[in-house]
Order: structure tokens, then C-alpha cells, then sequence
């Protein structure tokens, strides 16, 4: 039998380039689902580690929270292995073909759209700034919000490099996030989790 659906976290290691710097990075690599199959968001550096953390589930899609190449780089291989297919806002297209210029993404993330997974939603949130086609997942059956680079715990993400804005992303963040539940979970994209009530202080004011 099944067990409930819950958020499982892989840490991969590798590095992020932008800009002409490189620098080491641990990224979080979040599986949505349950027994049965699983929903990939962000195949970061290491798809043989991601694809053992499936363990033979069925993945029904890799979700990129935006186009960065520590957030996509084993994407195409991990789509190759599962045969799921990857999901990418159509505002990170050249991020994504700086890394993958052969193999374009199946299907593009869109505000509002609706992915299900082991029977539950996970609602895609576009949330510009830290680059202009971040996403957002809210998973409200859980209780949480995967948000890649946006909110981190102590604040927004970064936005001194190309692609980013940071009244954009202050933006973003208290129209899209800091509207839901307090005690809502944020699963981030790189470090430890925090929740929305957490947060609230460390947003700047509009």
C-alpha cells in the first residue's frame, strides 16, 4: 500500500557559472510524491544520485524552478532515464540552451497551471527577480512551497548577476508567497527550510 505523499530532499554537489565566475555549490533536490511516483524539482549536477533516490518510481515530470545551470544540468540525462519530461518557464530559454543547446525542454511552466502527482496538486507560481522565469510550487495538501532561488531562510534570493532584478524579486516574494499560510513550509533550493511567517520580516517593504 501506498504511503502518503510527502517532500523527500537529495543534496547534490557541483558548481554554478554565470557571468564568468564559477563557484562550488550544494543544491536541494526535492522529489513530490509517494511509493508509487514522484515529481522532480530542480535535477541539480548529479542525475545517477537523483535517479537512485527515485528507486524505480514512476517520475511524471522534472520541474525547473528556473533556468540556472546548477538547477538544470542533469536534467536532460535524468528526462533520458525516466522518460519524463522536462518543465521550464519560456523566460529562462536562453539560460537553458547555454547548457543544453541540443535538447529543448518538453513543456513550459506557466502562472496558475496546475501539475498533479500521487493525486495531488502542486500549483506553479511565477515569481520573477532572482532571473525573470523563476517558478514557484505551492503543494497546499502538504502544507508547503518549493521555491528554488526566490526565498531562501533570511530572505530573497540573489540578484546581483544578469537575468535579475531585486525590487522585482521583493516583488514577487510579497505578492506570491508571502500571501499564503504563515506556517507554510519553504522547501529552498539550496541550504535549510524556513516558513512563510519566518520570512515576512526579512522582505523588503514595497
Amino acid at each position: 500500500m501506498s504511503t502518503a505523499v510527502r517532500a523527500e530532499r537529495v543534496v547534490t554537489s557541483g558548481t554554478f557559472s554565470l557571468d564568468g565566475e564559477t563557484f562550488d555549490v550544494d543544491n536541494n533536490v526535492w522529489l513530490i510524491g509517494d511509493d508509487d511516483e514522484v515529481l522532480v524539482v530542480d535535477a541539480a549536477h548529479d542525475a545517477a544520485a537523483i535517479t537512485a533516490a527515485v528507486a524505480g518510481r514512476r517520475v511524471t515530470a522534472i520541474v525547473c524552478t528556473h533556468g540556472h545551470d546548477d538547477h538544470i544540468g542533469a536534467a536532460a540525462e535524468l528526462s533520458e532515464a525516466t522518460g519524463a519530461p522536462v518543465l521550464l518557464h519560456p523566460a529562462e530559454r536562453d539560460l537553458w540552451e547555454a547548457v543544453h543547446p541540443d535538447r529543448k525542454p518538453d513543456a513550459e511552466l506557466t502562472d496558475g497551471m496546475l501539475l498533479t502527482v500521487a493525486g495531488v496538486d502542486v500549483q506553479v507560481l511565477h515569481t520573477p527577480g532572482h532571473s525573470w522565469g523563476s517558478c514557484s510550487l505551492y503543494v497546499p495538501s502538504l502544507g508547503a512551497v518549493l521555491t528554488g532561488d526566490t526565498l531562501f531562510h533570511g530572505g530573497p534570493g540573489a540578484t546581483g548577476r544578469s537575468y535579475s532584478d531585486a525590487p522585482t524579486i521583493a516583488a514577487s516574494i510579497r505578492a506570491r508567497l508571502l500571501t499564503l499560510p504563515g506556517g507554510t513550509v519553504v522547501h529552498t533550493g539550496h541550504g535549510q527550510d524556513t516558513t512563510i511567517a519566518a520570512e515576512r520580516a526579512n522582505i523588503p517593504a514595497a
